[in-house]
């Protein structure tokens, strides 16, 4: 099988291990890895077009690089796909490199959730938050297969998912 090549990986793998190793609190890590993205996003190139076309099935997460300290994953979401509500086991910053991520955040209030904000992510923009307060769900709302490149402060290939919880509550 022939070695896929994934310009701008190994430059993100190297900035972001420089980053954690500084032993930073989580928010802090995010926000640096963030920056980082924000000076180092890669292009829709670092998948390849076969990779970049998504499934009907719903969309798909591709672990591009896992250590014990971080994650690096792609996201690809076809028109309308998205996500449950749910939070992260760790830190995460993310570039969106095509499509809009429009996301919804909220708050447990213990019995339902309250909506406390949206956003639409597009080209370009960058993000990065930290636990707690970061239940979201996330939708692509663009006529165009949406890309995004996620930055998880944990090894999600051990994990099988950067996922910590998923929220049935009520939204009120």
């Amino acid at each position: 099988m022939p070695t896929i090549v994934r310009p701008g990986l190994d430059e993100l793998v190297r900035g972001v291990g420089a980053l954690t190793v500084r032993g930073l609190g989580p928010r802090d890590t995010a926000f640096a890895v963030a920056d980082l993205l924000r000076a180092r996003l890669p292009s829709l190139d670092l998948l390849t077009p076969r990779e970049r076309e998504g499934s009907p099935d719903g969309y798909v997460s591709q672990v591009l690089h896992a250590q014990d300290d971080f994650s690096i994953v792609a996201v690809v979401w076809r028109p309308g796909q998205g996500t449950v509500i749910h939070d992260h086991v760790s830190w995460c910053a993310f570039g969106v490199l095509s499509g809009i991520e429009h996301e919804t955040l909220y708050r447990d209030l213990g019995d339902h959730l309250t909506e406390i904000g949206r956003a639409d992510n597009r080209p370009g923009e960058v993000s990065g938050f930290a636990p707690p307060g970061d239940i979201h769900a996330v939708r692509n709302t663009s006529d165009e297969v949406g890309v995004s490149v996620h930055v998880y402060g944990a090894d999600v290939s051990r994990l099988g998912s950067s996922v910590r919880r998923v929220y049935d509550l009520p939204i009120r």
